[in-house]
């Protein structure tokens, strides 16, 4: 019998079974390991399955494949990290079409407390690099994690500006990791496996394709807090990312440009059709995304009387949300409370004054 790890990575390779129906077989029967061992009417019974995926998963025997992709992980220390496992990232997961397999190399913290995607043009102007630079170096002191796809222009001068301001920064690929692209990025790209690391959902020996880049760049939306668009054009993928990160409820900020210069275009107008906050400065994304820096104003715990006071559902939910920005669903994951006593709980501590709900329907402890 192949193994659990065998399974997952097949699980991904079938043509027919994309990541919303994976996700589903998971949620039904447990691990990966059991969908292939499963019989051919159960898995019809299952509502997103029907009978050719059934058929497909049953036929599947391409496990050979899957050795290959084991030993390459093994050779390259790639980590693959499946749906299920505790290191998923959580803001990802919430996402309704989440990769049911990452690939990471280097030291990404999917999980870290403060993350920011970074967007823009491939042909940037001296204005937009600077103002990437500028913005990302005021974010130091908040030691903000910086997302983007390590392509040319916005993106990579996003990553090396995190590097030089000692942030960390992860790049989200549109291939396997048997491979950089752009070539030339290959230093950049060593430099964040030290400072950060590189993340894609895609198997060794795929190559870049222009149709991978919307899969790249849910993973850049799905798994930050907000999406800042430094400078874009009217069109292209950075606006597909912000987008993506609006149908996500995540926060998209866009730095304003100079009237009539086709690089600020598309920042202009997520900003005119209220699709985006204006932003000039690191303090405005910070406030924006209600950061603050720990050293100097992290809200404290609650107070002792009023903490003996509530019910152990509601002493979870604050120690899940921590000083952390959660949304309903990331508290009902951590803590395993039922959504129903989650939303109860919530709205008394919300009424009790120490929570305070936040744009894209999040939570955070209000100071006290």
């Amino acid at each position: 019998m192949p193994t659990e790890t065998q399974c997952r990575i097949a699980l991904s390779f079938i043509p027919q079974v994309g990541d919303v129906v994976a996700r589903h077989l998971v949620e039904h029967f447990g691990d990966a390991a059991s969908i292939f061992s499963a019989p051919r009417r159960e898995l019809e019974r299952i509502a997103t399955v029907g009978p050719s995926r059934a058929d497909a998963i049953r036929q599947f025997k391409d496990f050979s494949r899957t050795d290959l992709e084991i030993r390459f992980l093994e050779r390259q220390g790639v980590r693959p990290v499946f749906w299920t496992d505790p290191d998923y990232p959580a803001r990802l997961r919430h996402c309704w079409d989440a990769p049911v397999l990452l690939y990471t190399r280097g030291r990404p913290d999917l999980q870290a407390p403060r993350i920011l995607g970074v967007v823009g043009t491939r042909r940037p102007t001296p204005y937009g690099i600077e103002c990437c630079r500028s913005l990302i170096a005021g974010l130091a002191p908040l030691q903000v994690t910086i997302v983007s796809g390590l392509a040319y222009g916005i993106d990579v001068a996003a990553h090396q500006a995190a590097i030089e301001a000692g942030l960390p920064t992860i790049g989200v690929l549109a291939h396997g990791l048997d491979r950089i692209y752009p070539s030339r990025h290959a230093r950049i790209a060593r430099q964040m496996e030290e400072q950060g690391g590189l993340l894609t959902d895609f198997p060794s020996g795929t190559a870049l394709n222009r149709m991978h880049f919307p899969r790249r760049n849910r993973i850049v939306a799905g798994c930050c807090d907000g999406i800042l668009v430094a400078e874009s054009g009217i069109s292209g993928g950075s606006l597909i990312t912000a987008g993506l990160a609006n149908d996500y409820n995540r926060d998209v900020l866009a730095v304003p440009g100079r009237i009539g210069d086709t690089a600020s275009e598309g920042c202009l107008a997520l900003i005119r059709q209220n699709r985006a906050a204006l932003i000039t400065s690191a303090a405005d994304i910070a406030e924006a995304l209600n950061w603050r820096d720990p050293a100097v104003s992290a809200p404290p715990a609650v107070q002792s009387a009023l903490f003996h006071d509530l019910t152990a559902e509601q002493r979870l939910i604050l120690e899940t949300l921590g000083a952390t920005r959660l949304s309903l669903d990331e508290i009902q994951y951590r803590s395993g409370i039922p959504r129903s006593q989650v939303t109860e709980g919530m709205l008394a501590l919300e009424m009790m004054g120490v929570v305070r709900a936040l744009p894209g329907y999040t939570f955070q402890q209000m100071a006290r």
